[in-house]
């Protein structure tokens, strides 16, 4: 099966479709044929497949279970006013989650090429928006969220440590060795070696917080039910906000592609099964803090897994901040594992440089892409709050999102004749346009304040480094000598040509 069907591809330079025929991922059914994990052909290096269904799970969840789910119950039972519509925010939210799965699965079984809403938005709405894309996810969005998770391990990591009486570590040196540790690891273990803990956690986690619910839990808060929600519509998309930004990364599988087996298969599988997963876990989660805490309490907690976790385990409570350490590290691992193939997929586009494609001999990964994501998100660790720049950077991922159901609905009339073997009903991806389209305004609406526009002309002055370096391909003096030396220094060659 072909990637491409019909017409041309209006990336802002013409690329037919025969020359993106010719690049160098295979036709699924002879991929599928042969053993996934094939690596070469002949002479030619390219990226391994290896990434199951297991895996590709694995993947998913572990990036969407981060930090959130110790931070955002606060604040959506704050702006729902009620238990209820709290725990329905939360649901809803996975409901969002899953249906924007759904449509990322018929994307990435359509077209399968690593990078995500990059590749989708190049193909369906040209070059010009998925370089803005990709400019500001590599510079900001992926970079600046990687660095908050490494923070937040290196938070809990002081926390441990204060626990056992020694004295207070300098956080950010703990967040940026992690980071630096975190490129060693994924240099020389596989995505194979990376999440059985993680799974184990989840496990577990839904187990324990089911226990408590049924078997020793305090009911009495649950049971208030929805007394004093909000009815204020937009505080609602705030809460809805908060839990979203929770479920970020229901995506990631999409941006591996190219490195997973039978992805017409795993992919769909991998997103259902991953989002439904987190959504239980998620929802149990918020109702065992509920079992054990009063709404006040909960609201007044500046964490609240710790004061779960002294309510819970008591003498063990040690154990919360070694857990977080575990999802957060996992939810770095799978951020930089998943980010580092935009840039790879850009460049290899020639909308970054060259060099940040270039894929290394002996472990087969795209080497210079990761290094480059993890030395930006260490950058990012330098500021004392960079918190706030995200939060004013969210609606323009969302604006990211809406171009890509956006994109999915083009490519139903550009490429309507293109073998799906997976196909979503067209009225979902059209409501999660709409719903990107409110997550978008929604902010602004609420709060209007001059960062959104800082933001919005960050993502524009992409376009400065567009023309000269990408449309009119003005090459840098010494650029060429600088790729010699890093091919040598890393032992990476070019990708073969798609």
């Amino acid at each position: 099966m072909d990637l491409y069907e019909g017409g041309k591809v209006p990336d802002g330079e013409n690329e037919d479709v025969d020359s993106l025929r010719q690049r160098n991922v295979q036709p699924e059914s002879q991929s599928e044929s042969k053993d996934d994990n094939s690596t070469t052909t002949g002479d030619v290096v390219q990226m391994q497949r290896n990434v199951g269904l297991i895996s590709g799970i694995s993947i998913i969840v572990g990036t969407i279970i981060g930090s959130g789910i110790f931070i955002s119950p606060k604040g959506v039972l704050r702006d729902t006013g009620s238990v209820g519509l709290s725990l329905v925010v939360w649901a809803a939210s996975g409901l969002i989650a899953l249906l924007g799965a759904l449509s990322y699965s018929e994307l990435g079984t359509l077209i399968r090429l690593s990078g995500g809403e990059y590749a989708y938005i190049r193909i369906a709405l040209g070059n010009i928006p998925a370089f803005l894309f990709s400019w500001t996810s590599v510079i900001v969005i992926r970079t600046s969220s990687l660095a908050i998770i490494t923070l937040t391990f290196a938070n809990y990591v002081e926390s441990l440590f204060a626990m056992c009486g020694h004295p207070n570590i300098p956080i950010k040196i703990v967040a940026a060795i992690a980071l630096s540790e975190l490129n060693t690891f994924r240099r020389y273990y596989t995505v194979k070696l990376m999440y059985p803990g993680l799974m184990c956690v989840v496990c577990i986690s839904t187990s324990l917080h089911l226990y408590l619910f049924l078997i020793k839990g305090n009911t009495s808060v649950v049971a208030e039910g929805f007394k004093g929600s909000t009815e204020s519509p937009s505080t609602i998309a705030l809460a809805f906000y908060g839990a979203l930004w929770a479920y970020d990364g229901w995506n990631n599988l999409n941006y591996v592609t190219e490195e997973l087996k039978s992805p017409s298969k795993n992919l769909p599988r991998a997103n259902i099964i991953a989002v439904l997963l987190v959504t239980i876990v998620y929802v149990l989660t918020n109702i065992s803090y509920l079992t054990v805490m009063t709404t006040q309490e909960l609201l007044n907690s500046n964490a609240v897994a710790v004061t779960w976790g002294d309510r819970v385990l008591g003498v063990a409570a040690v154990i919360m901040p070694l857990s977080v350490m575990v999802s957060t590290f996992g939810a770095t691992n799978g951020t930089a594992f998943t980010g580092g193939r935009v840039v790879y997929a850009a460049a290899r586009d020639n909308n970054l440089p060259e060099i940040l494609s270039y894929i290394q001999v002996k472990q087969l990964t795209p080497l210079p892409s990761m290094m480059f994501t993890i030395f930006i998100a260490l950058l990012m660790i330098i500021p004392g709050d960079i918190g706030s720049l995200i939060d004013f950077f969210s609606f323009t991922a969302w604006m990211f999102y809406g171009m890509t159901f956006l994109s999915l609905i083009v490519l139903r009339f550009k490429m309507k004749d293109a073998p799906r073997p997976y196909k979503v009903p067209i009225p979902i991806p059209i409501i999660m346009l709409l719903v990107s389209l409110y997550l978008v305004i929604a902010p602004i609406v609420e709060d209007p304040q001059i960062e959104f526009l800082y933001a919005f002309l960050f993502v524009v002055g992409g376009l400065i480094f567009y023309f000269p370096l990408v449309h009119f391909n003005l090459k840098v003096p010494g650029f060429d000598k600088l790729t010699e030396w890093t091919q040598l220094l890393l032992e990476v060659v070019p990708p073969p040509e798609l």
